[in-house]
């Protein structure tokens, strides 16, 4: 019996869906197959609306061999594991004859611990562990998130988080999951049978498609026990967060409140000559935090390094000790010694790793206003460090071995892929050299209509804005772009004071449009209300750049207040800049630009979510039509129909506006 064809294949796929077969989507599907078939690496931006899961999904359930699927937010992995692979499966099973298995797969920290539900959860001023069920005041909002685990642990088939809804508090799932650190293990463990995340494991290993996150395939590649399955093709979606993610995952942090806790939790499981040299190494650095000046640390001071290492030879002490203590009185012992230890550890491993000094790391201290008074009097100081830069990281572990499919609709910077190649470790595309993985870049574009659907409006005459500079002309122009638009404005600014300033002033001047500012709802809230009425508007910051998907006639104009370059004192950022500088390279293009055109083509792509979604995306920043890197920052956008004509974008406004509320009126008709 000869095999389906691609098209065939994927058309089943898109019916079953109840979507239609678009042109770049059938490009991305070709392109995906034959990286595959080649066992290469290829990057795919595909725009808004091409239905690119399906792009990838089907040439790799076609291939046959396991894929893995890391995503980099909540809602497209459940999507995938929801809609999308249950349909594609049940549609291509008669044409392949088979159907194949797929899984979620997340860190432990994920799942429910059962060990700590049932047996509750080591304290750390007191030897036992303390029933937080008990504990916790059952009328309190922690007593009643509580509540609602244990029952719902009885309930759940997963233990997943995030099958959990509504969710709970972040300090209610402390109360009853553990890291990878901290788990007994499932062969010591009472409830090893029953865990959740060793059960997600097991459904991993036999998948053919395993669904996970950014994240764990951070920790799968720079830690040195695999956490995923073998697999033969890795499918990175939402591709432009990958570095940042891995960033993250990489970076370590020292703070006084987790090392006294650590000197809390293993105090009473060592000697005493080993817990009083940790506490006097902790004693020390803590002095040392509270003096400590904000900013990077090219250098580290020489009493900071005496007091970092103390404190990573004390770990190392009661690391060495923790077993050798055994103290019958402890009730679970096991658990309170396993969880002491993840601290000690946490702690003895970032403090080696400063005072050992690589000079491809970045150190920083940060102090940030402290939270709720004395008892939380340390809560903003922490010594912090990162990576330079991970792309050799991701040239060495995620291009080998198996063949690699990143893709979004942001990977063209400037008008090349050559900028997001460089942060992932690769040459320029088709750059030949043995330590240089080879890949190839395709725009498979969008089926939207951007020079018709939309307007890139450039407040040209306005002043260029100061950093922390008061921005009256600023606020001017955008109070007359939304009463032109009658509201229906996402406003996308730099900084969350920069948002704040605009909701108190615009609140004042137009009361008649509601305006919503981030924090002061959940995320979730906030755009459910601002889609709800095309009157209002969304003021906000980063997630909102990035997080907004309202097709329709409530977003019909996306303010960015300015061009977002990381601030100057962006310890990570500017010594990136400086060492490609050093290199003889553009550090502001490199670094700060590119930052900056990711930010920019991502909140531009807020405006058009659907092909009936008309409106301007304005920027109240003159230098995207002044300065020379103005013309690569466009270039990273959607191809908008380009204006400085003020005059023309509120006729336009008001002309969208007003067809807006015709269909408005024909739909309570």
């Amino acid at each position: 019996m000869t095999q389906p064809s691609l098209p065939e294949l994927l058309h089943a796929a898109v019916t079953a869906v109840g979507g239609t077969e678009r042109p770049g989507q059938v490009a991305m599907a070709e392109a995906v197959a034959e990286a595959i078939d080649d066992g290469a690496h290829l990057l795919v931006q595909a725009g808004t609306g091409t239905g690119k899961s399906l792009g990838y999904l089907v040439p790799a359930l076609a291939h046959g061999e396991r894929v893995v699927v890391a995503t980099a937010t909540l809602a497209l992995q459940r999507q995938l594991v929801e809609r999308d692979l249950p349909r594609t499966v049940e549609a291509l099973h008669p044409l392949l004859r088979r159907r194949p298995e797929f899984a979620m797969l997340k860190g432990r920290s994920n799942y429910l611990c059962l060990h700590r539900l049932h047996e509750g959860v080591p304290q750390d001023e007191e030897e036992g562990l303390f029933d937080q069920f008990e504990a916790a005041a059952p009328t309190s909002k922690l007593g009643q998130d509580l509540l609602r685990l244990r029952d719902w642990s009885d309930e759940t088939e997963t233990g997943d988080r995030d099958d959990l809804t509504p969710g709970v508090s972040d300090r209610a799932w402390s109360q009853v999951s553990v890291s990878s650190r901290e788990c007994l293990g499932a062969t010591k463990c009472a409830y090893g049978a029953e865990c959740f995340a060793e059960a997600a494991r097991e459904r991993a290993k036999l998948a053919e498609v395993i669904v996970t996150n950014h994240a764990l395939l951070a920790i799968d590649a720079i830690e040195g026990a695999p956490v995923l399955p073998q697999h033969e093709v890795l499918i990175v979606d939402e591709a432009h967060e990958l570095v940042s993610r891995v960033t993250g995952v990489a970076t370590g942090e020292l703070t006084p409140g987790q090392v006294n806790r650590a000197v809390r939790r293993a105090a009473k499981l060592v000697n005493e000559k080993a817990a009083d040299q940790l506490q006097t190494a902790a004693e020390g650095f803590e002095r040392l935090m509270e003096l400590a000046l904000p900013g990077r640390l090219e250098e580290i001071p020489e009493d900071l390094g005496y007091a970092l290492m103390a404190l990573r030879d004390a770990c190392r002490t009661v690391i060495s000790g923790i077993g050798s203590t055994r103290d019958k009185s402890v009730q679970d012992e096991d658990a309170v010694r396993k969880q002491a230890l993840a601290s000690v550890e946490s702690v003895h491993d970032v403090a080696e790793r400063i005072t050992h000094g690589s000079e491809w790391d970045v150190v920083w201290y940060e102090r940030h206003e402290p939270r709720g008074g004395a008892a939380y009097r340390h809560s903003g100081a922490s010594l912090r460090v990162a990576p330079m830069s991970v792309s050799g990281l991701l040239r060495e572990k995620l291009f080998t071995d198996r063949s690699v499919v990143l893709t979004s609709a942001t990977l063209k910077l400037g008008g090349d892929f050559n900028g997001v190649g460089a942060s992932l470790g690769l040459g320029p595309e088709g750059a030949e050299g043995d330590d240089l993985p080879q890949w190839k870049g395709v725009d498979v574009g969008s089926p939207f209509d951007y020079p018709r659907q939309g307007i890139l409006y450039v407040a040209k005459h306005l002043a260029r804005p100061a950093r922390d500079g008061d921005r009256k002309d600023m606020l001017d122009e955008l109070t007359e772009l939304i009463q032109a638009a009658g509201g229906r404005t996402l406003g996308l600014f730099s900084s969350m004071r920069g948002a704040q300033l605009a909701a108190e002033e615009l609140r004042s001047r137009i009361p008649e449009y509601p305006i919503l500012l981030q924090g002061e709802e959940t995320l979730g809230e906030l755009i459910k209300s601002f889609a709800a009425d095309p009157r209002t508007c969304l003021f906000g910051t980063l997630s909102l750049w990035q997080g907004v998907d309202v097709p329709g006639p409530s977003c019909q104009l996306v303010v960015m207040d300015k061009i977002p370059f990381p601030r100057p004192d962006d310890p990570l950022m500017s010594a990136r800049q400086k060492a490609v500088e050093e290199a003889g390279g553009n550090g502001f293009m490199a670094v700060a630009a590119t930052h900056a055109a990711l930010l920019m083509a991502q909140g531009a792509g807020r405006l058009v979510r659907a092909s009936g979604d008309r409106g301007v995306v304005a920027v109240l920043d003159p230098r995207l039509a002044t300065a020379r890197y103005g013309s690569y920052l466009k270039a990273s956008m959607p191809d908008f129909w380009y204006t400085t004509d003020r005059n023309q974008v509120r006729k336009s406004l008001a002309a969208i506006d007003a067809a807006a509320k015709q269909t408005e009126a024909a739909a309570t008709e």
